[in-house]
């Protein structure tokens, strides 16, 4: 392998490995495979060996990459095959049994399977397939712009050559061999891009701050803490591209002086480890980390730290302990580990997503980035988009675009022809928008402002069938659960907070509850230490102010509107309009519902559980949620 020992080498390396690229593309086939996390579990591991099998039957010695997820979870099992000068194809919802016809069809013959195509990707020489939409033309990625994600899914995260032949690492390059640490500054303040972590601080004046402050040696940490439910972004990336965020942090820490960094990630992102370290030891083989970076007087060296999966470690001053081998607790700001942070030392500390954006900041200008977007939230934004909505998955958007494209364009709605309810923006520690604020711009102010949080990146969707109560009852559960109890309000007003909302989701609520709920979360807010007690009661209070009627419900009629809080409503089926179709029988656990074929069923209220599932199961929508007392006044008459 070569040692890149300066600028010239890297120039050479890359046009050698674009031509290599482009000289396979057009010579040989290659196979992708979704492997990050999600394809992985949706059976990506059992396709790629089918994969292999028949390539083994038939002798055939096609290329088999490993990428990362490209984003459209939904669909997974994803497997691209690309033959020579054509069009890349992507497949989804592989399976095994699916893996004989297509080798046969499109590997051997050059006939695209359309009924399985998802989307294809097309090269400037290569020859478009008819019948296949482009991914620009499918509704998930048409107002995408990949800035972050720019390579995830897309090349091999295992190979360097690859990353270089994408323009990897050519950003740091230009930034040693043009700019000194002022210049990268600047750039960066002029872009706008502010913390993706969640606060929202601007990147380049945090850089400075840390530049500017006294003590040696300076560190750069990259938070790869990703622990909100339904958040997987920081994963994402760090499987799909580690070099993007190693790059990233190389031109931080020339930026800011530091010879040393480390990049915390928790120990339950296995697989993104791996690449990361593997990313690291091949950066180190080519001389792009260790003494003298590509010939220049700069050195910098890049550790991996795992973390044991407190949510608390998050936050930049537990994440600092957690490093130094202390208890993952927060401690008193200021100082701020700009100016005191890792072993008392100026300490910068950005977001996994933020690292990523920064090369190609440093290789485009900031104009370029600062034209995204808007003028206070300039660039894209990740989110994971989860919950009760059609496409699932990894998304990166302009911030600006309004949070009823992101749900009905981008997602494309909501499953089962059923009713949006609510968007949880900002994971557990976020807030809920309603109906009504659908029209909200997706940036760091606009949604502040309308009740809810950027946060690092969790946009869970829930439709009409979710209890607002129950779902702040949840994340609040969690949130009090990873308090690490270093400070009173946080320690015990989330356990007050959580005991109220039980006490409602099960019945026994009072309408002092509603006041008692408010004065404990102001002092929360006021008063805990770190960002997750002061945004503990985020949910509760987001809920409370848009789904107040909810909770009143719960208390004063003792009735849960959603049919989620057992003890407050039955499952009745309307008789006069059901077709018998036997979907809720089969579906139900506790052969509580009975009926002739094609002839109106009831349910025994003795045995049901209240488990849903015949509500789910319903095509017809006959089944109705119906007040406790209301189902007791009828049996009685």
């Amino acid at each position: 392998m070569p040692i890149l020992k300066n600028s010239e080498d890297l120039i050479s390396l890359r046009a050698s490995a674009q031509e290599k690229r482009q000289k396979d593309r057009a010579s040989e086939a290659t196979i992708f495979i979704g492997m990050g996390t999600c394809g992985i579990a949706a059976g990506a591991s059992e396709v790629a060996d089918a994969i292999r099998k028949e390539l083994d039957e038939r002798n055939l010695d096609t290329k088999v990459v490993n990428v990362g997820c490209i984003g459209i979870c939904v669909k997974e099992p994803l497997v691209d095959i690309k033959l020579p000068g054509k069009a890349r194809v992507t497949y989804h919802h592989v399976k095994p049994k699916m893996i004989p016809k297509i080798i046969e069809d499109h590997l051997l013959n050059g006939k695209v399977v359309k009924r399985w195509a998802l989307a294809q990707i097309s090269d400037e020489n290569d020859t478009p397939v008819e019948g296949v939409i482009t991914y620009q033309e499918h509704p998930f990625y048409s107002k995408q712009i990949r800035i972050a994600l720019r390579n995830c899914g897309i090349i091999d995260p295992e190979s360097i050559e690859e990353y270089i032949a994408a323009d990897g690492y050519l950003a740091l390059n230009k930034v040693l061999s043009e700019t000194d640490s002022e210049d990268v500054i600047e750039e960066m303040k002029d872009s706008g891009l502010r913390g993706r972590g969640g606060a929202g601080f601007l990147t380049g004046l945090k850089w400075e701050f840390c530049m500017r402050a006294r003590g040696y040696p300076k560190y750069v940490i990259c938070n790869a803490d990703e622990g909100d439910p339904g958040a997987f972004m920081d994963r994402s990336i760090l499987e799909g591209d580690p070099h993007a965020v190693i790059e990233g942090m190389i031109i931080a820490s020339y930026a800011i002086g530091a010879p040393e960094g480390y990049i915390y990630c928790r120990a339950e992102y296995p697989l993104a480890i791996k690449r990361l370290k593997k990313a690291i030891a091949q950066a180190h083989e080519y001389g792009l980390l260790g003494d003298n970076i590509l010939g220049s007087d700069f050195s910098f060296d890049l550790k991996v730290k795992e973390g044991a999966g407190a949510f608390v470690c998050g936050e930049e001053t537990a994440l600092i302990a957690s490093i130094e081998g202390k208890r993952g607790e927060p401690r008193p700001r200021p100082p701020y580990p700009a100016v005191s942070g890792l072993w008392g030392k100026p300490t910068n500390v950005n977001n996994v997503k933020s690292f990523a954006i920064t090369p190609q900041i440093m290789l485009k200008g900031a104009d370029w980035f600062s034209s995204i977007g808007t003028s206070g939230s300039t660039g894209t934004a990740v989110f994971a988009l989860t919950g009760n909505i059609e496409n699932t998955g990894l998304i990166e958007v302009p911030m600006g675009i309004t949070l009823r494209e992101i749900i009905y364009d981008v997602g494309e709605g909501i499953p089962n022809k059923k009713n949006f309810k609510a968007v949880q923006t900002g994971g557990p520690l976020g807030g809920c928008l309603p109906t009504a604020s659908l029209d909200t711009p997706v940036d760091f102010d606009s949604l502040t402002k309308a009740g809810a949080t950027m946060g690092s990146g969790g946009m869970i969707v829930v439709d009409q069938d979710t209890c607002m109560v129950e779902l702040a009852r949840y994340f609040l559960t969690f949130a009090s659960a990873e308090s690490c109890g270093k400070c009173v309000p946080c320690r015990i007003g989330g356990q007050r907070l959580l005991e109220i909302l039980t006490r409602i989701t099960e019945g026994h609520g009072k309408m002092e509850d509603l006041d008692e709920i408010e004065y404990i979360s102001k002092y929360m807010r006021e008063d805990s230490l770190c960002a997750l007690g002061q945004l503990t009661p985020g949910p509760v209070m987001a809920s409370l102010r848009f789904f107040r009627d909810e909770y009143e419900a719960h208390i004063k009629e003792h009735f849960c509107p959603a049919g989620v809080c057992q003890g407050m409503f039955t499952y009745t089926i309307d008789e006069d309009n059901c077709i018998g179709c036997g979907l809720c029988m089969k579906a139900c656990p506790q052969n509580a519902i009975s009926g002739e074929k094609k002839q109106p069923h009831t349910i025994d209220q003795n045995l049901c559980i209240q488990c849903g599932a015949c509500y789910q199961a319903c095509k017809t929508n006959v089944i109705d949620i119906t007040r406790l007392q209301e189902t007791t006044s009828a049996q009685a008459a």
